[in-house]
């Protein structure tokens, strides 16, 4: 079974990503990469793509990570920012009673995007 499965398919993954991204405004030391940012179309892009990297069904038509972050490097994105988020996404993870298990697969998937989010 995939992890997308795992996890609890498309209703939780849509209720990790809206506790999430409510998380992510909210914290000063990064939401002011968000500012210019339609969150609701943000929300579905990120919906379609953790379904797609959780082995779930591909509907991501978005860019890169690589490209799609290369705009937020240049305003100074770093890997402060990148743990502050992806901190925001275990506590989303945790207040949702995920199984540490379950959490450890999707920290681990977070992670390995870093180089590419970061365009090291």
């Amino acid at each position: 079974m995939s992890l997308y499965e795992r996890l609890g398919g498309e209703g939780a993954v849509d209720a990790a990503v809206d506790i999430f991204y409510r998380k992510v405004v909210a914290d000063d030391s990064i939401n002011r990469f968000f500012e210019s940012t339609d969150m609701a179309q943000q929300s579905v892009k990120l919906k379609a793509f953790l379904t797609m990297a959780f082995g779930g069904p591909n509907n991501y038509t978005g860019k890169d990570l690589r490209e799609g972050h290369a705009h937020l490097v240049e305003d100074g994105l770093n890997d402060s920012h990148f743990d502050a988020v992806a901190g925001h996404l275990a506590a989303t993870l945790g207040e949702l009673n995920v199984p540490d298990e379950l959490i450890d697969e999707v920290m681990a998937i977070a992670g390995s995007t870093r180089g590419d989010v970061l365009g090291k």
